[in-house]
C-alpha cells in the first residue's frame, strides 16, 4: 500500500473553512423560548439541561434539527418534495453554522402488529435474503420468507398496446411467507358475542351493548333493523340458522332504508373492521374498554405465533429455521451467525452480524427479534434507533438525542455515555437533552434553559462547563449533586399482594410477596423482567390503576382541560351561570368560530412548500363566537379562563361566583404533580414528554383503586421536579393507597419502603428475584448491582 509524502510547507494561516466552528442561534421564539441566543461548538457534546417545560426541545428540536432538515428537504425537486412531510420554518431570525441533522428522538415505534424489532432495524431483510440463499430446502425468494407479504396467483390474458396490439396469455406468481390463518399477526381474535348485544332483546328493542352504538343511528343500528333481510321485532336467540348467518358473517349488502343506499354487513367483521383494525392505545378509555372485555387474542393454532407459512418454516440452515432465528435472544443469534462459515455470502454475514453486535453493544441483547415493536418501552425504542447510526462512517453531522438514558439502570449508563463519546470522537456535534447527572457530566459545553417552565422559562440561564454549572446558582446547578438520603425507619405492609410462578416472557416460575401499604419500588437492569413482573403478573381484580408510559395521543385541538375531563364541570358551570346550553362553551362543538372551526388560526396549505397558520381575524385566536364571549362567570369569558395557569385556576374554581367543587378537584391533582405552570388550553403537542406522563397521573390519581403502579414515573423529570415527585408518592401512600413503582432512578430507591431487585442480569440472564428487602439492607449487603450503584450513591462506604 502506498501512501503519497506531503512536500509543502504547512500553510501558517488558518484555512477560511475552519472558521465555522459554531452553531449560531439569534432570537428563537419556538413555543415558550424568549428570544435565545446562543452558539454551540461543533464537534463537542453539548448537553442542554433545565426544568421539565423550561424550552429544551423547544431549542433542540423544534429550532435546530427542524430548520437542518427543512433545508435539506428543499435540496430535493418539488416532485419529491411531495411526497415528504413539509416543514414550516422556525421562529428564528438567524441559524447559522447548520450540518445534517440525524434526530434520535424519544417517539415510541408504529403499534402495527406486524412491526418487529426485526422489520424495524431491516435485520429481518438481511435474514430473509440469508434463508433464501441458504435454506434447504429452496423455497423461493427473500418474499417467501417475509410475514408481511401473502402469496398471490394469477392467471388471464392480457393486451399489450404496442404497434399492432397483440393478445398474450400470463400467469404469475409470487410466493409469500404470510400465515393465511393469522394473517402475519401472530394471533387470531375470538370475540365475545355477549359483549355485543343482549339476545333475550329484538333489533327495535336495542339489543346492541356497543358503544356508540345508538338506537337511532342510521349507519349502524338501523342499518341491521330495517334492512329487510332480519326480523327487528323477534328477539336475536329466535333467529333461525340463516338470520344469524346474515346477521353475524353477510359479506357487504347493498341495501335501502328510507328511501336511503346503504351497506349492510354482517356484525363481525363490521367489529373487526371499525374496532380491531385500530392501534389500542389510540383508542378513547370506553371503547379501549370494550374491546378489552369484548374481544380475546389467543395465539394462531396454525403458525403458533412464528406469523409464518408452513413452507417458510421447512426451509431450514444447520437445523434452524427462521422462525427460530427470530425468537432467539439477540445475543445468541449473533452467536449463531458467527457460527455460519459461506464464503458466497459472506458480505450479507458480516453485515448482519456487525447490526445484531450493535444490540448488544447498546445493551438491548436481550431482545428477541420477533419481539412485537409497540411493546418496546421509551427507552428501548430509542435506542433501537440509534443502531444503524453506530456503525455509520458519516462524520461531521449533528446527533440529535432526547434523554437517551431513559429507562437504563445506572449500570447501564455508562455503556450510553461511551457510545455518544465515540460518535463525537469521529467528528460530529452530538447534541442531548438530558435530565441524569451521570450524563450531564461527561458534557463539553452545558446550556441551561429556565429558570421555571412555561411562561416562566424560555431564557438560556447558564452556559459552560459541567463544572461551571455546579457554581452558576441555577436551578440545575443547585441540585446537581443532590442525593435522597435512606429513610431512617419505613412504613410497615397492611398486606401482600401475591404473585405465584409468573412465568410471563423471561420470568423463570417467580414467586413474589409485594407488600401493600407502603411504597415498593421494582428495580433491576434493563430486560430483567421488571415490566412482565408487575403489568404481565399482577392477578386481574386486585383494584390495580396502572399508569404505563404509553404516549399521550391527541390533535391540536386537544389540551389539558380536554384530556383531564376538566372541561365537563367548566362547560356545565358556564351554562348553569348563563341559563344557556353546555355545547356552547367548547371550541370543538357549538360555540366554535365559524371562520376557523375553533381552531383558532387559519391553516393555508401550500403543497408541497410548508403550510401557513395565520391567527383568525374573526375570533382573533380565541377559538369562539363573539356571542359565547359575552357569558361569562365569575367575571371571566370561557377564553380566558383556558388562558389560566392551573395554580390560577385551582384558585379562581375554589372561591366566590365560579366555585366548581368537580372543576376543583381536578386542577388540584393537577397542582400535585407539578403542573401548576401549564394552561387550561395549551395544545398537548406543544407538551414536553414529562409533561405528557405527569398529566396521565394527574388524570389516573381519580380512578378508583387501592394499588397504584406506576412504569417509570421520574422519566422526563429534572432533579428538582424529583423531590416533588417523592412528596406525592409519599401523600398516596399516606392516603392509604399501594404505590409499586418500577424504576431506576436511585433517588426513589433510596426513598422506598421495600425494594425488589430482578436481574442479575437481562433477557435469559435475568427473570430471578435476586434481593428482597428494605433499601438500607440493600446497600448494605452490596449484592447486586443496584445495590452497588445504590450504595454509591447515597455515599456509603
Amino acid at each position: 500500500m502506498s501512501k503519497a509524502t506531503r512536500t509543502d510547507p504547512q500553510s501558517p494561516a488558518p484555512h477560511v473553512a475552519d472558521s465555522h466552528d459554531l452553531i449560531r442561534v439569534h432570537g428563537a421564539r419556538e413555543n415558550n423560548l424568549k428570544d435565545v441566543s446562543i452558539e454551540i461548538p461543533k464537534r463537542r457534546l453539548t448537553v442542554f439541561t433545565g426544568v421539565s417545560g423550561s424550552g429544551k426541545s423547544s431549542l433542540v428540536f423544534n429550532t435546530i434539527a427542524a430548520e437542518s432538515q427543512r433545508m435539506i428537504n428543499e435540496t430535493y425537486s418539488t416532485f419529491v418534495q411531495g411526497f415528504m412531510p413539509t416543514l414550516a420554518r422556525p421562529e428564528v431570525d438567524v441559524l447559522d453554522g447548520l450540518t445534517t441533522a440525524i434526530i434520535v428522538d424519544q417517539q415510541r415505534m408504529g403499534a402495527d402488529p406486524r412491526s418487529t424489532v426485526g422489520t424495524a432495524t431491516d435485520a429481518n431483510a438481511m435474514l430473509r435474503i440469508l434463508f433464501s440463499r441458504l435454506g434447504r430446502p429452496h423455497i423461493g425468494s427473500p418474499n417467501a420468507f417475509s410475514f408481511n407479504v401473502p402469496s398471490v396467483r394469477a392467471s388471464g390474458a392480457i393486451t399489450v398496446e404496442r404497434g399492432a396490439k397483440k393478445t398474450e396469455v400470463q400467469t404469475f406468481t409470487r410466493t409469500g411467507g404470510m400465515c393465511t390463518r393469522c394473517e402475519g399477526r401472530g394471533a387470531v381474535s375470538d370475540i365475545d358475542l355477549t359483549q355485543l348485544y343482549d339476545d333475550s332483546k329484538s333489533l327495535a328493542e336495542g339489543a346492541f351493548t356497543i358503544p356508540g352504538w345508538k338506537s337511532d343511528s342510521f349507519f349502524t343500528v338501523r342499518v341491521y333493523a330495517e334492512s329487510g333481510l332480519l326480523d327487528p321485532d323477534k328477539p336475536i336467540r329466535d333467529f333461525t340458522k340463516k338470520e344469524m348467518q346474515d346477521f353475524l358473517y353477510r359479506e357487504p349488502t347493498k341495501v335501502k332504508v328510507e328511501g336511503v343506499n346503504l351497506t349492510f354487513e354482517g356484525l363481525i367483521p363490521k367489529i373487526q373492521k371499525s374496532f380491531l383494525s385500530k392501534d389500542r392505545e389510540a383508542m378513547q378509555p370506553h371503547i379501549r374498554e370494550f374491546v378489552d372485555r369484548a374481544v380475546t387474542f389467543t395465539t394462531c393454532p396454525e403458525c403458533d405465533g412464528t406469523r409464518l407459512s408452513e413452507a417458510a418454516r421447512s426451509s431450514r440452515i444447520d437445523g434452524v429455521n427462521i422462525a427460530d432465528a427470530c425468537s432467539m435472544q439477540i445475543s445468541d443469534l449473533a452467536e449463531w451467525i458467527r457460527g455460519l462459515e459461506e464464503p458466497s455470502v459472506a458480505p450479507l454475514l458480516a453485515m448482519l452480524l456487525r447490526t445484531l453486535e450493535s444490540f448488544v453493544e447498546i445493551g438491548l441483547g436481550y431482545l428477541s427479534l420477533e419481539r412485537p415493536a409497540g411493546t418496546l418501552s421509551g427507552g428501548e425504542a430509542q435506542r433501537v434507533k440509534m443502531i444503524r447510526h453506530l456503525g455509520s462512517s458519516l462524520t461531521d453531522t449533528t446527533y440529535v438525542f432526547d434523554e437517551p438514558t431513559i429507562g437504563l439502570h445506572p449500570h447501564d449508563i455508562q455503556r450510553m455515555n461511551d457510545l455518544l463519546r465515540r460518535l463525537r470522537d469521529k467528528g460530529n456535534t452530538v447534541l442531548v437533552v438530558e435530565h441524569k447527572p451521570e450524563a450531564i457530566a461527561i458534557a463539553d459545553h452545558v446550556v441551561d434553559l429556565g429558570p421555571g417552565a412555561g411562561t416562566a422559562g424560555g431564557t438560556v440561564c447558564f452556559e459552560g462547563t459541567v463544572e461551571g454549572l455546579r457554581a452558576s446558582g441555577t436551578v440545575t446547578g443547585r441540585h446537581l449533586d443532590d442525593r435522597a438520603a435512606l429513610k431512617e425507619s419505613v412504613r410497615k405492609p397492611t398486606g401482600t399482594l401475591e404473585i405465584r410462578g409468573a412465568s410471563a416472557n423471561n420470568l423463570r416460575e417467580v414467586d413474589v410477596d409485594i407488600p401493600l401499604g407502603v411504597l415498593a419500588v421494582v428495580t433491576g437492569v434493563a430486560g430483567s423482567g421488571k415490566s412482565s413482573l408487575v403489568h404481565g403478573s399482577i392477578p386481574a381484580g386486585a383494584g390495580v390503576v396502572s399508569i404505563d408510559q404509553g404516549a399521550i395521543r391527541g390533535s391540536r385541538r386537544s389540551n389539558p382541560a380536554t384530556y383531564t375531563g376538566l372541561l365537563d364541570p367548566i362547560r356545565k358551570a358556564f351554562a348553569k351561570a348563563n341559563g344557556v346550553k353546555p355545547a356552547l362553551f367548547s371550541a370543538n362543538s357549538e360555540g366554535a368560530c365559524p371562520a376557523c372551526n375553533g381552531a383558532g388560526v387559519i391553516f393555508t396549505d401550500l403543497a408541497m412548500m410548508a403550510g401557513v397558520s395565520t391567527v383568525c381575524e374573526e375570533c382573533d385566536g380565541k377559538r369562539f363566537q363573539a356571542s359565547v364571549l359575552e357569558h361569562r362567570l365569575g367575571g371571566r369569558d370561557i377564553s380566558e379562563v383556558l388562558a389560566m395557569p392551573v395554580a390560577e385556576a385551582e384558585e379562581f374554581f375554589g372561591a366566590g361566583d365560579a366555585r366548581t367543587p368537580a372543576a376543583h378537584a381536578i386542577l388540584g391533582r393537577l397542582a400535585d404533580v407539578g403542573l401548576g405552570y401549564v394552561s387550561l388550553g395549551q395544545p398537548l403537542t406543544t407538551l414536553s414528554g414529562g409533561e405528557r406522563q405527569r398529566l396521565k397521573l394527574a388524570t389516573r390519581m381519580a380512578d378508583k383503586g387501592g394499588v397504584y403502579v406506576l412504569d417509570e414515573p421520574t422519566t422526563g423529570l429534572h432533579l428538582a421536579d424529583v423531590e416533588q415527585l417523592l412528596g406525592l408518592l409519599d401523600r398516596l401512600v399516606d392516603s392509604g393507597k399501594s404505590v409499586i413503582v418500577i424504576e431506576h432512578h436511585q433517588a426513589v430507591m433510596a426513598h422506598a419502603d421495600w425494594i425488589i431487585d430482578l436481574g442479575p442480569g437481562a433477557g435469559h440472564d435475568g427473570g430471578r428475584i435476586v434481593f428482597e428487602g428494605t433499601p438500607a439492607d440493600l446497600v448494605a449487603a452490596r449484592s447486586t448491582l443496584t445495590g452497588e450503584h445504590l450504595a454509591a450513591y447515597v455515599g456509603a462506604f
